[in-house]
C-alpha cells in the first residue's frame, strides 16, 4: 500500500520539490514529479537544471525515450505511461489516478487557501481508503 507523506505550508512549491528530489536521490531512488500543469513542468524542468551547483539531478519529460533509464520522470499528464513506481512527487493540486501504483507519494500542499482545502480533501480521501499517512509542516522544526 502506498504510504502518503502530506508536506503543507510549503512556500515555493518548485524549490521544495528539487530539495525532495536532491534527498531521495542520495537514497537512490526514482521519482516521478507530477505538475500542475505545462508552465509548472516547466518551472520544475529548469530548477532542477539550476537548483544546486553541487547536484546533478538527471531528468527528462514522461515520454522520452530515455525515461526508463533516467532517474528522475517529470510530467503533467495524468495518464502518462512512466517507467518507474517507487516515488511520486504530487504537485498538481488534485489526485492522481495512477498514486496507488507507487510505493511513496508526498503531497506537497502550498499555504494558499485554495491549495490548503483542496489539500485537506485529499488526506481525508486518502485516510478514508486506510492509506498510511503522515503530515510535515514546512517551517516548523
Amino acid at each position: 500500500m502506498t504510504r502518503i507523506d502530506f508536506h503543507s505550508n510549503v512556500p515555493d512549491k518548485i524549490a521544495y520539490a528539487c530539495r525532495l528530489v536532491r534527498k531521495a536521490r542520495a537514497a537512490n531512488c526514482q521519482i516521478v514529479l507530477l505538475a500542475a500543469d505545462r508552465d509548472q513542468l516547466a518551472a520544475l524542468d529548469e530548477a532542477l537544471w539550476t537548483f544546486s551547483e553541487q547536484d546533478f539531478l538527471p531528468h527528462v519529460m514522461a515520454g522520452d525515450t530515455l525515461a526508463a533509464q533516467t532517474p528522475i520522470v517529470l510530467t503533467d499528464n495524468d495518464a502518462a505511461e512512466l517507467p518507474h513506481h517507487q516515488i511520486l512527487i504530487n504537485l498538481s493540486g488534485a489526485t492522481p489516478s495512477y498514486f496507488a501504483r507507487f510505493e511513496r507519494m508526498f503531497e506537497i500542499i502550498s499555504s494558499n487557501d485554495a491549495d490548503k482545502t483542496a489539500g485537506r480533501d485529499r488526506y481525508r480521501s486518502y485516510q478514508q481508503r486506510g492509506y498510511p499517512l503522515t503530515h510535515f509542516v514546512a517551517g516548523n522544526t
